[in-house]
C-alpha cells in the first residue's frame, strides 16, 4: 500500500512541476507567496514578525491557498483528460489513488509554507538586526508547524471531495476559491473590526 501511495505521489508531483498546462501561472503563484510571506510581511512587521502569536495565521492560511491551487485538478482534471478510467482500473487500489493525491497537495504545501517561514526568519535576521538571532519561540514554532500540517490535510480532504464531486477543474476551482476566501479573509476582517482591547487579549491568549 505505501509503495502504491508513493507512486501516486510521484505522479502528481512531476505532473504539478513539469506537465500541467498553465503551470507557468501556478509557479507564480507560488513565488508571489513565497515573497508576501517570506520577504515582504517579515520587512513590515521587523522582529514583531517572529515574536507575535498572530503569525500563527500565516502557518494555516499559506497551506490552505497552495493546496487549493492544485487539488482541484486531483480528479476533475483526470475526468477531463479522459484518464481517471485508465487510472481507476490500473492495478492500484482506489484508497492508494486518494491517499496519494491528498498526500502530493500536503507535502507540496506543507513544504512550500515551511521555506516561506524560514525565509521570514531570514529576511528579519538580514534587515532588523539588534546583536543577536531573531527566532521564533519553541511554542510557535510546534504550534504553528502542527497548525500547518493539519489546515494542509483538512484543505485536501475537502478539496478532493469537491474534486470528485465537480464535472469540470474550472467548477472545483471556483468552488474551493469561494471557500478559501470565506476561509481565510472573514477572520481576518473580523479581527480587524474587533475592539483594539479585544484584540490585544487575543493576542495575549495566543502567545499564553
Amino acid at each position: 500500500m505505501i509503495t502504491d501511495v508513493l507512486t501516486i505521489v510521484w505522479k502528481e508531483w512531476k505532473e504539478v512541476l513539469l506537465q500541467r498546462s498553465g503551470m507557468r501561472r501556478g509557479w507564480l503563484n507560488v513565488l508571489l507567496m513565497v515573497a508576501v510571506f517570506g520577504v515582504f510581511l517579515p520587512l513590515q512587521a521587523g522582529r514583531d514578525w517572529v515574536t507575535s502569536p498572530i503569525v500563527l495565521g500565516s502557518w494555516a492560511w499559506v497551506p490552505i491557498m497552495l493546496v487549493a491551487n492544485i487539488i482541484a485538478d486531483s480528479f476533475a482534471g483526470e475526468r477531463e483528460r479522459h484518464t481517471l478510467e485508465t487510472l481507476l482500473a490500473s492495478r492500484l487500489p482506489d484508497t492508494a489513488i486518494l491517499l496519494g493525491k491528498m498526500l502530493a497537495a500536503v507535502s507540496y504545501a506543507w513544504g512550500i509554507t515551511l521555506v516561506s517561514l524560514v525565509l521570514g526568519v531570514i529576511t528579519v535576521n538580514a534587515t532588523h538586526w539588534e546583536g543577536r538571532l531573531a527566532m521564533y519561540p519553541p511554542h510557535l514554532i510546534v504550534g504553528g508547524v502542527g497548525i500547518s500540517l493539519l489546515t494542509a490535510a483538512l484543505a485536501a480532504g475537502v478539496g478532493v471531495l469537491v474534486s470528485l464531486r465537480a464535472s469540470t477543474v474550472r467548477q472545483a476551482q471556483q468552488t474551493l476559491g469561494v471557500a478559501t476566501l470565506l476561509v481565510v479573509w472573514v477572520p481576518i476582517l473580523a479581527m480587524g473590526m474587533l475592539p483594539q482591547s479585544w484584540q490585544v487579549r487575543i493576542s495575549e491568549a495566543l502567545g499564553a
